[in-house]
């Protein structure tokens, strides 16, 4: 990949010229990128795919009649491999210390397929136990601690990934073990076979996967990883996951992997804590290397054997399990010493204080080019809430190199608005902003709720908008106020979303309906029930239930890019017509025409110049659950008359231009 050097012009200082005071800065985050790059490149490595080998030298390999297994435990005395197929005694299979505090152990023969396996770590004098840092597959003992397992998968890939570089990426974000209606962990099996037709049905394009990488408490929702490069073994075996991503490939369906690099779970025994009995051999030193709000440990991305590891793990998930890309969780925890918390990030110079991590932000423009160099069609997003300038702009216009961010402040504008104002107090001028608002030159993610808002102790936006109603009034022979304008409202605000907000689109699963509840894992406080770990995909195609009109408005929402192509256009969101006191919003964008009334009571009629258009959507077409068509419009002279219903909006295709 091309990269700027520090004796060129950046790119991004034309792109957004409040950048200009901050020049300096710009130039030392590419030259610490370079000066990093041509450290790791030197000796045979000529690029970062070079490099980031570690999963093809660490861990359990084959090579012809014999088998190998190395380990990079520097402050170990002695190392042995112990496990099932040895008794769990390691003395006849003791390893040898190589450089660089690496050790190996070489055997004859086949590898124990299926073995359950440790390594043992002798340090002071005293055994260590600890699973393998490059261990592809664990499972839980009797004492609900992680084993290794030996695992060799044999699956092999029947389909290329599908070619989506001219569609906007509309992610269905998702996770495995909540997949299922039934009170249980669902599978890697189940999933493909019951929720890929699904998500192909609806219109999604892309896969966002969760939780994937092995994490001890499911309660974490994947986001306290401890051993990265094992798939979480609760859902199932690599072979089937594998499958599961081969059948998405099949349907035409891009996946990506919500890669967790931001900080690790403090198990010892289990993860890489303390792992050879030094707290310093993947993280930092004292309080730098403890989240305090997460309770986890932070990675220190200023050592090269770090980079190495975390490097290859990336191109391990793309070369071994052909993942399309990853969404980068807990940027913003990476970027800075503070990690974000309480920090309002309403100047530049807080982007560019001492607060920075540049460390931390040359380890994400090393891996954005890492994973362009293995795969140039893979796509990367991060899960930035500071709105750090580049995140999104390509390494060689003085970028960070993601493809796109997400516009996380949107999910909590609505939160907010639905939580402390009454609809008659929307502010259409800030809705606007909060919608359209972004970096210059950079592509956004939009979405009106994520799993975030799902979790328990918050709510999905449906639940905002009918709570304790949706238990009682959602079938279709009741008669409710309070569910009549949670339906009106649920669909003009992910329309209004999903049209402004971004690039590209996001929805978490079940949330296309209004799943009517919020998520909660087997918990001992919860008496370890199933009961909110799962989705409820029969209430959608229940007959009898009002699900089914959500899920019918979310499918043609998704449709329309499908059909116009229009979230790419940003530059083309032409004249903007906004009436605040009667809550009417009206705008083009590519070849749409989009009106909004978000007045809770009444009709309201608005007049501006137009091209002819065609009405191709009502929001209140009573497929969708509406009372339409109630709404009017007329095209004459170069006149649009609308007569729009209150929470209501409908969509235009503009004919051609005067």
């Amino acid at each position: 990949m091309e990269v700027a050097t520090i004796n060129e012009s950046l790119k991004i200082l034309e792109i957004d010229q409040w950048l200009a005071p901050f020049e300096g800065d710009l130039r030392l985050r590419m030259s610490e990128f370079e000066r990093t790059k041509n450290r790791l490149l030197s000796g045979e490595n000529q690029t970062l795919s070079d490099f980031a080998n570690g999963y093809k030298y660490f861990g359990f390999h084959q090579d012809g009649d014999s088998w190998t297994f190395r380990e990079w435990a520097p402050n170990a005395e002695m190392m042995y491999l112990v496990g099932d197929f040895n008794g769990w005694n390691g003395l006849s299979h003791e390893m040898t210390r190589l450089n660089g505090g690496v050790w190996e152990l070489r055997m004859p023969g086949s590898l124990p397929i299926g073995s359950k396996v440790k390594v043992q770590l002798i340090v002071d004098g005293e055994p260590l136990y600890r699973v393998p840092s490059y261990i592809s597959y664990a499972i839980q003992n009797d004492n609900y601690q992680f084993d290794g397992v030996i695992m060799q998968p044999t699956y092999q890939f029947k389909n290329a990934a599908p070619d989506l570089s001219t569609e906007a990426p509309l992610i269905y974000e998702a996770h495995i073990g909540i997949s299922s209606e039934e009170h249980k962990i669902n599978s890697y099996e189940e999933f493909t076979r019951d929720v890929l037709p699904r998500i192909k049905a609806a219109g999604y394009n892309t896969i966002q996967l969760m939780a994937i990488m092995e994490h001890p408490l499911y309660a974490s929702f994947g986001y306290q990883v401890s051993n990265f490069y094992a798939i979480s073994s609760r859902f199932g075996t690599p072979d089937e996951l594998m499958e599961l991503i081969d059948t998405a490939h099949g349907l035409g369906l891009r996946v990506l992997l919500d890669v967790v690099h931001s900080h690790a779970v403090k198990n010892v025994g289990e993860g890489l804590n303390l792992f050879d009995g030094t707290t310093s051999q993947y993280f930092h030193e004292g309080d730098r290397g403890e989240h305090e709000a997460w309770n986890t440990k932070l990675f220190n991305y200023g050592k090269d054997e770090v980079i190495h590891f975390l490097l290859s793990n990336l191109k391990f998930w793309l070369e071994v399990y052909h993942f399309d890309g990853f969404r980068f969780d807990g940027v913003t925890s990476m970027l800075y010493h503070h990690h974000g918390l309480g920090t309002g990030f309403d100047s530049y110079e807080k982007y560019f204080s001492m607060d920075k991590d540049i460390e931390a932000i040359v380890y994400l423009m090393l891996a954005n080019e890492l994973i362009r160099e293995v795969n140039p069609s893979a796509l990367t997003i991060a899960e930035d809430m500071s709105a750090m300038p580049g995140m999104a702009l390509p390494l060689a216009d003085g970028g960070i190199g993601f493809d796109y961010r997400l516009s996380m402040g949107i999910p909590d504008y609505w939160i907010k608005q639905l939580k402390t104002k009454s609809d008659d107090q929307l502010n259409l001028m800030g809705l606007w902003w909060e919608l359209t608002t972004r970096r210059p030159g950079e592509k956004n993610i939009g979405y009106a709720e994520s799993h975030d808002q799902a979790l328990v102790g918050d709510k999905t936006l449906m639940m905002w908008l009918a709570d304790a109603e949706l238990y009682y009034s959602m079938d279709v022979h009741s008669q409710s106020l309070i569910i009549d304008r949670a339906i009106a409202l649920h669909k003009v605000l992910r329309l209004v979303t999903f049209s402004l907000a971004g690039e590209g689109y996001l929805n978490f699963m079940g949330n296309e309906f209004g799943h009517p509840e919020w998520l909660d894992f087997p918990r001992e406080g919860n008496g370890d029930s199933f009961d909110h770990a799962r989705r409820q995909w029969s209430l959608a195609t229940n007959p009898e239930l009002r699900f089914q009109y959500l899920l019918d408005f979310d499918n043609a929402m998704i449709a329309l890019e499908h059909d116009s192509k229009f979230l790419q256009k940003t530059a083309s969101l032409q004249q903007k017509w906004i009436q605040n006191d009667d809550k009417l919003l009206a705008y083009q964008k590519g070849d749409l025409l989009f009106a909004f009334n978000f007045h809770p009571t009444d009709t309201k009629f608005v007049s501006f110049d137009s091209t002819p258009v065609e009405l191709i959507f009502d929001t209140d077409d009573a497929r969708f659950g509406g009372f339409g068509p109630r709404s009017q419009f007329k095209w004459a002279a170069g006149k649009l008359e609308l007569q729009l219903a209150s929470r209501t909006a409908m969509v235009f295709r503009v004919m051609y231009q005067l």
